[in-house]
């Protein structure tokens, strides 16, 4: 089988999961079909519903791609709501800074290892500040970040304080402000309804 016949066969989500099993068996070590193989995860999972499409094969697949040599299959396993957490705590030790950074998004991370993420490179704080398991001790000090990027998505943050997003109301970006209001109306709403 060619790499573009198997390209197309993995551009299906809904390709039985053990003949994607069968081709990674068969291609394993080729960095490009290992990256197509952890693309086809991605797209057959969802955000929203975590749940959709679990299997122990997929989470057999995530394992073994998270040791590719190949950083496009490692940052699609840690974007992947489905990794387990000891291979997020694994991938959160990647040298490559996009690879933590989608760890640090990946809301199935604990914060215990979002906690080391704190002094990375910005890209990685970016992808921390909006992840709803940080910490609130962190998320005061990120409010305050130099990059406004950082302090936006913790304005976003589900997780973020009413005292942090009152904070973030007096903040120089009106972007900031503005989802720290938006932030702040969705949390009454959320009250109102209790």
């Amino acid at each position: 089988m060619s790499t573009e016949e198997i390209y197309e066969k993995l551009q299906d989500k809904t390709l039985d999961i053990k003949e994607v099993q069968t081709l990674y068996e068969m291609y394993k070590n080729n960095k490009e079909i290992e990256s197509m193989i952890a693309m086809n995860l991605s797209l057959r999972t969802s955000v929203y519903d975590k749940t959709l499409e679990k299997s122990e094969t997929i989470i057999y697949l995530l394992e073994e791609l998270s040791l590719s040599s190949s950083m496009e299959a490692r940052w699609a396993v840690a974007k992947n709501p489905h990794t387990p957490v000891a291979v997020l705590e694994t991938l959160a030790r990647d040298e490559v800074n996009l690879v933590r950074a989608l760890v640090a998004t990946n809301s199935n991370t604990p914060c215990a290892i979002l906690d080391t993420f704190f002094n990375d490179e910005k890209i990685v704080r970016d992808g921390l500040s909006g992840n709803p398991n940080t910490s609130i001790r962190l998320l005061k000090i990120l409010c305050k970040d130099n990059d406004k990027m950082v302090r936006l998505r913790v304005a976003d943050n589900s997780a973020t304080s009413q005292e942090i997003l009152e904070q973030l109301l007096n903040d120089k970006e009106e972007n900031v402000r503005m989802a720290a209001q938006a932030n702040l109306r969705k949390k009454a709403s959320q009250e109102e309804r209790k």
